[in-house]
């Protein structure tokens, strides 16, 4: 286990270039009817993004639930889903996001009836199926990121069936069947109260752990977890609220965050991970005194910082030593009295080079980013969507149908979904079958999806229609 070595004194100036440019505006969305929290009138929260079939989409949390808002055309943003949350009320304040598979974990950090959400998003543009909403495995948790490569879901703060946890770990080898891998809080030297939030990339855990300070983690043996580099609040400069941060796509620099007015981003140099240091400082276009950082992100050469009352702030660290804010873009004219409003969130991994920014008060900015992205990330497509390339022969009779309708197929039927037009689920009880009817006779005339679940695990789906008498 290796100790921070700072080269830098106290009192260096943070990097700061006053001809940062204001990013273009490409569109808005918010809907003014969605109420604000009780606490800190945050009607919006996290940011988050991915592609399905060939839009971009952009996710927003509110107080109600999800959000998805099609960015295709991002002049005009529009809301393709809205799914509400387990708890939808005025005491949410924070909900987060993440991708797997064509599927987003959606979770929240209040209210006794919040869940595990897991949305199936691969049938976008035409829908997106709540897949999974139970609270058997949690029910609050503030923070989650997803391993993509080792296929695990990390909880930051996890409120769990049985007690409260600082960080917990799930198996999602199966994207719609979770499974508990286990909870921890000894982190090396540091005995967590609760880890806020984490950034995981093939089993090494950077974990930000508010007050008790940040630990780096070898997870790969998930019974016998392993510290490589601990940071007490006492190691480093500035220290304050150990918020969060993110590694470079090259895993040799590390932009953190320490929540704390007037603390600067520290930008950590891990080229010789034996020793890791801080070479430099990021802070805002503006006042820096009261600034307040937010969840950084790093896409190829820039990091991408929400910052509260300061927007949007993008600086280029291709030089980790000598970095420079180089756009900035403004979605709050809240005045800063050492809150928290303004950008909450952003997500720069579209393959247009959009942004996405979430404002707490204004809801989703869509801005032009500085360049197209080198690393897009989170893309689905119908034939990348686990069990969807082996389809059968699917035969629905009659089309459009009143109060019955026949499903035949090659193969056998273990489950039927229908979905109405606007997203809403129902699970038909059958018994598994090449050929069966289905009552239609409860359900309202219109438009529907029937998504058939085939025995062996494949998938196929069909439009159909409910007529008038």
């Amino acid at each position: 286990m290796k100790k921070l070595i700072n080269i830098f004194l106290l009192m260096l100036p943070v990097i700061l270039d006053a001809q940062a440019t204001k990013l273009k505006l490409l569109g808005h969305w918010r809907d003014p009817a969605l109420k604000g929290s009780a606490q800190y009138d945050n009607t919006f929260n996290e940011a988050y993004g991915f592609v399905a079939n060939g839009h971009e989409y952009g996710i927003i949390g509110s107080t109600y639930g999800t959000h998805i808002i099609d960015v295709t055309d991002p002049e005009h943003p529009f809301e393709r889903m809205r799914i509400p949350g387990g708890t939808s009320s005025t005491e949410v304040i924070h909900r987060d996001f993440r991708y797997y598979k064509c599927h987003i974990y959606g979770v929240c950090d209040e209210g006794a009836g919040s869940t595990l959400q897991i949305i199936d998003v691969s049938r976008l543009p035409d829908t997106a199926i709540l897949v999974y909403n139970k609270n058997d495995l949690f029910t609050r948790v503030h923070n989650i990121f997803i391993d993509e490569p080792k296929a695990r879901l990390y909880t930051s703060a996890e409120k769990g069936v049985t007690g409260y946890y600082a960080l917990g770990l799930y198996d999602i080898r199966e994207p719609e069947n979770p499974r508990f891998v286990g909870h921890y809080s000894v982190f090396g030297n540091i005995t967590a109260n609760h880890v806020h939030d984490c950034f995981v990339r093939n089993d090494t855990a950077y974990l930000n752990c508010g007050y008790d300070g940040m630990a780096i983690m070898d997870f790969s043996d998930a019974n016998n977890p392993k510290p490589l580099f601990t940071l007490k609040p006492n190691e480093y400069n500035y220290s304050g609220y150990n918020h969060s941060g993110w590694l470079t796509p090259d895993g040799k620099t590390y932009v953190m965050a320490d929540e704390t007015h007037g603390s600067p981003l520290k930008v950590i140099d891990l080229t010789d991970f034996a020793h890791p240091k801080v070479v430099s400082y990021l802070s805002v276009y503006g006042d820096s005194s009261k600034a307040i950082p937010h969840n950084p992100l790093v896409s190829c050469q820039y990091a991408y910082v929400a910052y509260y009352y300061d927007g949007l702030q993008v600086y280029d660290i291709s030089n980790p030593k000598s970095p420079q804010l180089k756009y900035y873009y403004p979605t709050s004219t809240e005045v800063n009295n050492l809150n928290y409003k303004g950008a909450w969130g952003t997500y720069p991994f579209l393959p247009s080079g959009n942004i996405i920014v979430a404002d707490m008060q204004n809801g989703m900015f869509i801005v032009e980013g500085p360049e197209k992205v080198c690393n897009p990330a989170n893309i689905c497509s119908a034939t990348s969507a686990s069990n969807l390339n082996d389809r059968a022969s699917l035969q629905l009779t009659p089309n459009p149908a009143r109060d019955q309708v026949r499903i035949r197929s090659e193969k056998i039927i273990s489950k039927v979904i229908l979905i109405t037009a606007d997203g809403r689920i129902k699970y038909p009880a059958i018994q598994p079958a090449y050929d069966l009817s289905l009552d239609l006779s409860d359900l309202y005339p219109g438009f529907y999806v029937m998504d058939v679940h085939y025995a062996d695990g494949a998938r196929e789906q069909k439009k159909f229609i409910i007529a008038n008498e």
